[in-house]
């Protein structure tokens, strides 16, 4: 039986007594649960090792229910969810790995290392799967820029991000920042990763080899992050800022090092199995590793690099101290594991070995401290099939008629309006702090439809991106899941690429509330048939629940990262017009849809209604004929319509292009309508006048709705409706409004 032998600890008894296992977030029936799977009474280390594994972040025992219903498998996919990170082959015995991952409540209480160890996390899962990171991206929620502390937060998330990969040396090429008052108090701060990988080099998290010794490589361990995982599985409170110590603190030169010298141990041919400490640190990776192996693991706490004095069992175990990993190799090739993280000076300590018994077994001054069974650790967590209920709100939102608004007649400034909106204006403050050129493969700056990385020694290239609404998805879950995976593919594919696959990050409120349960199932399950109508498996991510403010939950928002594969780099394609004179072409039909837009919000002043509808077989008609026809060289420019509908988007590429435009959209339906509707499936082309007859022939074989709206021409917008004037601007001035709006904010 474990003894407890810190006089800083509890005893089990004690424990047991006064329920200290409800502060790390276990439940009377949780822990009754523990008690029978050790045959006695935990001692704090031990319930400590149980609570971070049972999280919501670690078991996922609230989702994991809604996550089996996401198709996780395709010809292309070499490595579903369960690892580090998902791997899709891209040909030449090469794959793509990615992932996404929140640090949200880390980083609504300190915002810059919360926002920079989310990066540094995410990059040590690409490359404790053998793989090169060669681009980050991010996804940001705020609260409305006007607020001090809005500000604050924007600020040094921004900065800790910049700060983070700057120094270690890999682009920040793409992501999104959207600012609304549903996230005021609790930002949203995903990070995703995406790096390279030769076939014969992936690795997976496993304690192979009974006997094996088991290393640890990185920096000592501290008592920054404990209980860190819990941290992300509960609500923020007035009483969060006090939980300081639970957010980790981050070195990026370490982790360089630490990134190089595990990529060349990789190289080697030796290890037989490598995970980062990531949430739960010291704990998830070593039960995680034995699990995956179906063995046990003896860990020495003597032996664990220390930072701080007087470390207690629970404490090494508990903490998140940043860019540490585990890995495995035989006993013949300890000395050659140690030469390489000697040469690159980084600690590389002994500190277990893998054993047949399948307990994970801790020793602390000689004392056994800890002996838990490892499976009752990683899968014996009780998963709950939490209740259900349509939330009355969006009964409600079914009688609104968004498109009976008093008409709103001045266009132009209505334009300027909605251009200046944070959520749409330009985010160039935000990626002119981010070195997006490093390594220089970034042929698609932060600013376009997608971020476009080549491949060095092909023509290839991998397109990425992050998208999601979540005004959409709280309106209507089902559709604005649908609506998410799409709009991340039509993005992809005016980049020139092809759609791959998708991680995701699901942030949500409490699931212990029966309407916010109801809005996660209606999500995934629109989620999970875009992606197999689309032929876009999940092949990971992550979960962040309990993302509640004093008003509520935030707005339900499942973001999708998704990855593309351009074919020849010669099909990269961005949104701005090319040249004087080429035809402007609208891909998809309109209706009057203003539920959840950016139109509705700015200048009606609310969110409300229904969002507009999708159709998938429509959208996947609309992908396919885009990129066939950029294939064929037949498009000039291509952009998604999204926030903001047509008129937000001709100024968008007009800007990023130079060039002025004139537009004559014919319709049926009132201007303000015909303008900033964001109907769905819908994307603008600009093509040579010498080709536009074989594009729409071409476009009309793949049933795709095309229309000739205008030509680009000029210094101005000009856009007439029905031959009416509706929006005259000069494009300098446009740009300067678009560029000025978040900085004049960020002044005032």
């Amino acid at each position: 039986m474990a003894q407890q032998v810190s006089a800083k600890e509890p005893t089990a008894e004690q424990v047991a007594e006064h329920k200290l296992y409800q502060q790390m977030g276990v439940s009377d029936s949780e822990y009754e649960l523990i008690c029978e799977f050790m045959g006695r009474k935990p001692n704090y280390t031990e319930i400590g090792v149980f609570s971070v594994m049972w999280s919501e972040h670690c078991a996922y025992k609230n989702s994991k229910p809604l996550l089996r219903r996401f198709p996780t498998s395709g010809p292309r996919v070499l490595m579903g969810p369960g690892e580090g990170a998902g791997i899709v082959d891209i040909g030449d015995n090469q794959a793509v790995v990615f992932k996404i991952e929140s640090h949200n409540h880390p980083s609504a209480v300190e915002p810059f290392q919360g926002a920079a160890t989310g990066v540094g996390g995410i990059i040590r899962d690409i490359f404790s799967m053998g793989a090169r990171p060669v681009a980050v991206l991010n996804s940001l929620r705020f609260g409305k820029l006007e607020s001090d502390r809005v500000k604050y937060l924007f600020e040094h998330v921004v900065s800790g991000i910049a700060g983070y990969g700057n120094c270690i040396g890999i682009p920040t090429v793409g992501g999104e920042v959207v600012f609304d008052e549903a996230y005021e108090g609790n930002p949203l701060v995903n990070a995703m990763c995406v790096g390279l990988i030769d076939h014969d080099k992936i690795q997976r998290g496993v304690a192979k080899g009974v006997g094996n010794p088991v290393f640890y490589v990185g920096p000592p361990t501290g008592r920054d992050g404990i209980h860190g995982a819990t941290f992300a599985s509960v609500e923020l409170t007035e009483e969060s800022e006090a939980k300081r110590t639970a957010v980790q603190v981050g070195d990026p030169f370490m982790e360089k090092l630490v990134m190089e010298s595990c990529l060349e141990l990789i190289d080697s041919g030796i290890v037989l199995g490598i995970q980062d400490m990531g949430a739960a640190g010291l704990t998830c990776s070593s039960a995680e590793m034995a699990s995956k192996a179906g063995n046990g693991l003896e860990l020495y706490l003597d032996q664990v690099p220390q930072r701080e004095e007087g470390m207690t069992p629970y404490e090494m175990m508990l903490s998140e101290s940043q860019e540490r990993m585990l890995f495995v190799v035989e006993p013949k090739d300890e000395a050659q594991a140690r030469e390489i993280f000697e040469r690159w000076g980084v600690i590389c300590a002994k500190v277990g070995k893998v054993t047949d018994d399948g307990r994970l077994r801790l020793y602390h001054h000689g004392e056994v401290v800890g002996d838990m069974p490892v499976n009752a650790l990683v899968d014996e967590c009780p998963i709950y099939d939490k209740p259900s209920s349509v939330p009355a709100y969006y009964e409600e939102q079914a009688k609104v008629d968004t498109s009976s608004y008093a008409e709103v007649k001045d266009l132009s400034a209505a334009l300027k309006q909605v251009l200046s909106s944070p959520s749409v204006a330009s985010k160039k403050w935000v990626y002119e702090q981010y070195d997006y050129m490093v390594r220089t493969n970034t042929a698609v700056r932060p600013g376009s439809d997608a971020a476009v990385v080549t491949i060095d020694g092909t023509r290839k290239g991998l397109a990425m991106t992050t998208d999601c609404n979540g005004r959409y998805v709280y309106l209507d879950p089902e559709m604005g899941g649908k609506i998410a995976v799409s709009e991340a593919a039509r993005n992809i594919v005016c980049s020139g690429a092809e759609p791959l696959a998708i991680t995701d990050n699901l942030n949500f409120g409490s699931p212990e509330k029966p309407e916010i349960f109801w809005q996660m199932e209606k999500a995934v399950d629109g989620m999970a048939e875009a992606c197999r109508v689309l032929d876009t498996p999940v092949i990971g991510g992550n979960v962040s629940l309990y993302n509640e403010n004093t008003k509520g939950a935030i707005y339900p928002t499942p973001v999708v990262g998704m990855v593309g594969l351009v074919h020849d780099t010669d099909h990269i394609t961005t949104q701005g017009f090319k040249a004087e004179g080429d035809v402007i072409l609208l891909l998809g039909a309109t209706q009057a849809e203003l539920g959840g837009s950016e139109f509705q919000a700015v200048v009606h002043g609310v969110t409300e209604g229904r969002p507009p509808m999708l159709d998938l077989a429509t959208e996947q008609k609309l992908l396919k004929g885009v990129l066939g026809a950029i294939q064929q060289g037949l498009v000039r420019s291509a952009h998604d319509l999204s926030e903001g509908g047509l008129a937000v988007a001709l100024a968008e590429s007009c800007i990023s292009g130079g060039i002025g435009a004139q537009v004559n959209v014919e319709t049926a339906l009132r201007a303000d309508l015909a303008l900033f509707s964001e109907s769905q499936s819908r994307i603008l082309l600009s093509a040579a006048p010498e080709q536009v007859a074989a594009l729409e022939s071409y476009l009309r074989e793949q049933d795709v709705p095309v229309t000739v709206i205008g030509r680009t021409e000029g210094t101005a917008l000009n856009i007439e409706v029905n031959g009416q004037p509706a929006v005259a601007e000069p494009v300098a001035g446009l740009k300067q409004l678009w560029e000025d709006a978040i900085p004049c904010l960020m002044q005032a």
